[in-house]
């Protein structure tokens, strides 16, 4: 039967076809969470964006998916992006033939969404062949993920830990820091919303957290550490196949001075490997941070992240990211906004970086 590539929305039952979505997922090697079907409802009503979920079939069967979402606001222009606000994206695929139908109908949306880019954030390299690299440029020296395995036991977690980042996990308990593991995504914001806010990066809408522990309520939860009984540091993780992926994580002004944050992670691999987790999603970072080289304390290894661009004639790869030397003046700036300010006006900028 002919290979057909249609919406996942295109009038047919929809809890059946986003289930065949999710089970392809799911079982494809580089599948992650963040191509799940779900992540179209968060993009559309926590950001406004339009979404266009793709789908390649065959005889019946799925081969090949592709979440898009367009991005597009008036300062940061219009992107097509696989997955907006996510680290991990792009087709997936059980064969080329799919990949490359899922492609073009990517491509064929840019011009009426007079898109600068469409942006693929492949976690791994597709098969040389499935895409052209002279059409789909990669920048591959910003972003950088760690992954590493975890054992069932604590003793072997923590023994992996590198001496002197050990020693700051050790520093924590040893003051009787407690974790609690809930879904208090707002006592989780707050602390995220300041954190963000001395990094001069905008935060956030409340909203967007709420619906995340709402979509995924089976799959999340919030780790949030107390020191004394005050709340000094959370983290939201979200838990897919064998893998734990911290995700929104934060301290206080205090969350350092009393380790808060290394012993947050520690309760979050912990808690991870008590429920059958057995490998450690870091997350992304940009190389030459400090979050880089925090994870890197931790003894994990960067890898970096295949992103792969299609331009529009004239485009250049979007760098909406704080590196760029442009937006120096703009952070060292919001460092110093009132958090209620900095909270006001984030959410609206922040919707537009996708």
């Amino acid at each position: 039967m002919a290979l057909t590539c249609r919406p996942l929305d295109d009038g047919s039952a929809g809890d059946g076809r986003e289930r065949a979505w999710d089970d392809f997922v799911a079982v494809h090697p580089d599948g992650s969470f963040f191509h799940r079907a779900a992540w179209r409802g968060v993009v559309e009503q926590a950001f406004g964006h339009r979404t266009h979920y793709l789908m390649a079939e065959r005889d019946g069967a799925v081969t090949g998916v592709l979440p898009l979402g367009h991005v597009r606001t008036a300062l940061f222009g219009s992107t097509l992006i696989s997955v907006p606000f996510c680290v991990y994206g792009g087709p997936l695929a059980a064969d080329r033939e799919s990949f490359v139908a899922l492609i073009a109908a990517a491509e064929a949306l840019m011009p009426a969404a007079r898109a600068s880019a469409l942006e693929f954030r492949f976690s791994n390299a597709p098969p040389e062949d499935w895409l052209d690299a002279q059409a789909w440029p990669e920048r591959s020296d910003l972003y950088v993920t760690f992954r590493k395995p975890i054992a069932a036991d604590d003793t072997t977690n923590m023994q992996a830990i590198p001496r002197k980042q050990r020693a700051m996990v050790r520093k924590g308990i040893e003051r009787g820091l407690a974790s609690t593991a809930d879904r208090n995504v707002d006592l989780l914001h707050r602390i995220y919303a300041e954190s963000v806010r001395n990094l001069g990066t905008p935060v956030f809408a409340r909203r967007y957290f709420r619906l995340l522990a709402e979509i995924f309520c089976g799959d999340m939860d919030v780790v949030t550490i107390r020191d004394a009984g005050v709340p000094v540091a959370a983290v939201m993780n979200f838990y897919w196949r064998n893998e734990v992926l911290p995700y929104y994580g934060g301290g206080t002004a205090a969350a350092r001075k009393c380790a808060a944050n290394d012993f947050m992670y520690w309760e979050v691999m912990r808690r991870a490997a008590a429920r059958g987790c057995r490998l450690f999603d870091f997350g992304r970072s940009k190389t030459g941070t400090g979050a880089f080289a925090f994870k890197k304390n931790w003894g994990f290894t960067p890898a970096p992240l295949r992103y792969r661009f299609r331009l529009a004639p004239g485009a250049a790869i979007p760098d909406h990211n704080p590196l760029n030397p442009k937006y120096r003046l703009f952070i060292a700036a919001w460092k110093k906004l009132p958090l209620p300010v900095a909270n006001l006006i984030g959410p609206p900028l922040v919707r537009g970086l996708g």
